[in-house]
């Protein structure tokens, strides 16, 4: 009973710039966005066959309770011509024609106002029965992979072809630390593309040596304000520099596993009584194939 969680905006970015923006709808307007999500969603079910799939969404990409802890969380994306700026003028009306589309063909999606949709993921995650696969190209999501509930990211950095099925021993070996410390590595090291900036001077190696000898930061700070044996000076005095950083980074980088979520059938869409609407959507964007292939991997 295999759970997909698709990291959808994750898929529409991807799709978006993966994708030619000559295909475009009978009408003139680019759906090289919508194309591609439905094809990477089909080709993830053929992949992977979830009996249950969830498409989750952004209830907001900048909650309020982190901007309150951290003002600059994300605040980077929304610089006018940074690369991270969060939405193309021509993604942003293809957004809705996907959403309707993904309601027409019933898979279950959810967002939660307040929330990203990374904290959906993992209260799913949290909550349901394994196995998982939690569909995303965003390495935050690594701090979620549990051998035992058979949880792991299908992680979609080099693509649907090359992807990594991201489990315990690929964060051990990628990152030379225990597979289940990503998250506390990450509160050291910093995210730049979330506008995290870890501990002041501390880069990969030394967020890597904390995490083999700590498990949480008020272990690694406790082990730096006594000298401890494993922690070198220098690194000792920069975890005390970054003590007020530290109080809060924990509640920054962890996804939250406790969203109030709808309660809803999970299980794969049965095929509808009448596809109308669907094939109506298809011919008025000119989707094409694309809508073909979807139909065929949920087995229609």
């Amino acid at each position: 009973m295999t759970l997909m969680l698709l990291d959808s905006a994750s898929l529409w970015y991807r799709a978006y710039y993966g994708m030619p923006d000559t295909l475009l709808s009978p009408s003139g307007m680019p759906v090289n966005a919508i194309r591609g999500y439905l094809d990477m969603t089909a080709r993830l079910v053929s992949m992977y066959s979830p009996n249950r799939l969830v498409a989750c969404i952004e209830g907001d990409w900048r909650p309020s309770w982190r901007v309150d802890l951290w003002p600059d969380y994300k605040a980077n994306r929304l610089e006018v011509g940074s690369e991270e700026e969060e939405e193309p003028e021509t993604l942003t009306p293809q957004i809705p024609v996907l959403l309707d589309l993904i309601d027409a063909f019933g898979i279950p999606m959810v967002g939660v106002d307040d929330y990203e949709a990374d904290d959906v993921m993992a209260t799913f995650a949290t909550n349901e029965n394994g196995p998982i696969r939690v569909v995303t190209g965003d390495r935050d999501l690594f701090q979620l992979v549990d051998d035992k509930r058979d949880i792991k990211i299908v992680y979609l950095a080099k693509g649907i072809t090359n992807h990594d099925l991201v489990d315990t021993a690929f964060v051990a070996d990628k990152y030379s630390i225990p597979g289940d410390r990503y998250a506390l590595f990450a509160m050291f090291r910093g995210d730049p593309s979330d506008g995290l900036p870890g501990v002041k001077g501390i880069g990969e190696k030394g967020a890597a040596l904390i995490a083999n000898n700590f498990a949480t930061t008020d272990q690694a700070l406790a082990a730096a304000l006594a000298g401890h044996e494993a922690l070198p000076a220098a690194l000792a005095r920069k975890i005390i520099a970054g003590e007020e950083y530290l109080k809060i980074a924990p509640t920054l980088v962890h996804c939250a596993r406790d969203v109030a979520l709808p309660s809803m059938d999970l299980a794969l869409p049965k095929k509808p009584n009448d596809l109308s609407q669907i094939y109506q959507m298809k011919e008025e964007y000119g989707l094409g194939a694309s809508v073909d292939r979807l139909i065929e991997a949920l087995g229609w």
